[in-house]
């Protein structure tokens, strides 16, 4: 894999997914990562009447700048090249499209292990992963 992309969410499985990155760097030095923070779009009618359009979405991104952060600094001390990106939208599908959109060779996730019938009940971003993209996925538990 020459370039992976990373969902990080703030959760320990997300982190444990980027430490899985770290480890194949040593495997593979030239690996890169796409560091994607995806935050849902906020369609609050009381947000909405208060702020513009533009002011949600400079809020959003610096929301995702801030989940993206403890993550940078383990790829950078790790010396691991990455791209950090934050995107607004659907999880599942906007990971299956910036993967796509930024020709990366496969995707690393962490799953926080429900069990086969909370998933079923639940979803998963995970689960929904693996139906839009057509990538490899690499589930980090």
């Amino acid at each position: 894999m020459r370039k992976a992309l990373v969902p990080v969410d703030g959760s320990a499985a997300a982190h444990r997914a980027v430490r899985h990155i770290v480890c194949l760097a040593s495997i593979f030095p030239s690996i890169e990562a796409v560091l994607l923070n995806v935050q849902l779009e906020v369609d609050e009618w009381r947000v909405r009447r208060v702020l513009k359009k533009e002011e949600i979405e400079a809020m959003e991104e610096s929301r995702g700048g801030d989940t993206l952060q403890q993550d940078r600094e383990v790829l950078k001390a790790a010396g691991v090249r990455f791209t950090p990106v934050v995107e607004i939208g659907p999880a599942a599908e906007t990971i299956a499209k910036i993967a796509r959109e930024r020709g990366c060779d496969g995707i690393v996730m962490g799953t926080r292990g429900l069990g086969a019938v909370s998933s079923v009940l639940l979803g998963s971003v995970s689960s929904r992963v693996l139906q839009f993209s057509h990538l490899p996925v690499t589930l980090v538990k």
